[in-house]
């Protein structure tokens, strides 16, 4: 497309709508034109986001009347349901929601992890964003489904920023309660299990083995690191082979020769992964920021894909490494 998109964030004071905003502000091919806030209607964005100072003279309004060629949902869970159900849209607009409440692909939604189905999502008007554990965990993943070589059960352990709970505060989001903490929560049942699994399937149906899934909350902000493990009879340099061979095309995802750590990605929209193999056990450890390849910048990325727009445009992030 080579006229600029009109941009409509529904939710834009939140982490999530904070993060979309950052992105689209410097995106070439977009024009914001609206942010809504019930909360916050009438008030410059900066207020909210601090560092928009400068940046935008944006405010947010309750109007949903402005036109838009692409809506972005960046409320709570279970509330994108609430609203598509009590607010009706042209069917021309394009909506990315970043709640878990369309990642069964219910409703006309595709699920939108590009690195597993991007033609799909070209194709796509309703656009479900993958949850940010479930990201980093099926990236880790998804090239040993694709070769079925899923074939016993899979052990995760996966730790989070703070920001992963949202802006609204808990007790265990709490400053004096979350630094120099670690903590396990939701073990064998979060609620990312559900489209991981489907995820596989997607490239490997016969698959039905356990996936062991221990999410831990780390002290610090942003990013995701998981370490996940499974047997196989294969080789390091053939799993090696095979991750760089599904990637090769995915702009955002890459296989490091060397260990990989959180301040790498943290602020791109970039995965990367990092194989060992110890006697029969292989290790992916997989990295990614949870508030952009897990979420904004993820949706972003799907923005581009379902508009024709160049799938990296307004993702040339910096990474924050010191």
């Amino acid at each position: 497309m080579t006229n600029q998109l009109n941009i409509g964030i529904i939710g834009g004071a939140g982490y999530t709508g904070g993060e979309l905003l950052r992105i689209l502000l410097q995106h070439p091919s977009v024009n914001i034109v609206f942010v809504h806030s019930k909360s916050q209607a009438g008030k410059p964005v900066y207020n909210t986001h601090h560092d928009l100072l400068g940046e935008t003279e944006l405010t947010f309004t309750d109007r949903l009347d402005i036109p838009a060629d692409v809506l972005f949902l960046c409320m709570g869970h279970g509330e994108s349901k609430v609203f598509l159900s009590e607010n009706q849209f042209s069917p021309d607009v394009k909506i990315i929601d970043l709640s878990q409440d369309f990642r069964d692909e219910s409703n006309g939604f595709v699920y939108g992890l590009p690195e597993l189905q991007r033609e799909k999502i070209k194709r796509a008007h309703k656009i479900a964003n993958p949850g940010c554990f479930a990201t980093c965990i099926e990236l880790a993943l998804l090239p040993l489904a694709k070769e079925k070589q899923l074939n016993e059960a899979v052990h995760i352990s996966a730790i989070t920023g703070s920001t992963g709970a949202g802006q609204s505060l808990n007790a265990t989001s709490h400053y004096s309660w979350r630094n120099g903490n670690i903590s396990v929560y939701k073990a064998f049942t979060h609620q990312h299990l559900k489209e991981i699994r489907m995820s596989l399937g997607k490239l490997q149906t016969s698959y039905s083995g356990k996936i062991n899934f221990i999410p831990y909350r780390g002290s610090f902000t942003r990013g995701i690191f998981a370490s996940c493990y499974t047997t196989t009879d294969l080789t390091l340099s053939q799993a090696q082979e095979l991750y760089k061979d599904y990637y090769k095309n995915h702009p955002f995802t890459h296989i490091s020769s060397d260990p990989v750590d959180v301040k790498r990605v943290v602020n791109t929209n970039k995965c990367f992964l990092y194989l060992e193999k110890v006697e029969d056990q292989l290790l992916i450890t997989s990295v990614i920021d949870n508030l952009t390849k897990g979420a904004s910048g993820q949706a972003v990325q799907n923005m581009n894909l379902i508009t024709g727009i160049p799938e990296t445009a307004g993702l040339a992030l910096k990474p924050v490494f010191f």
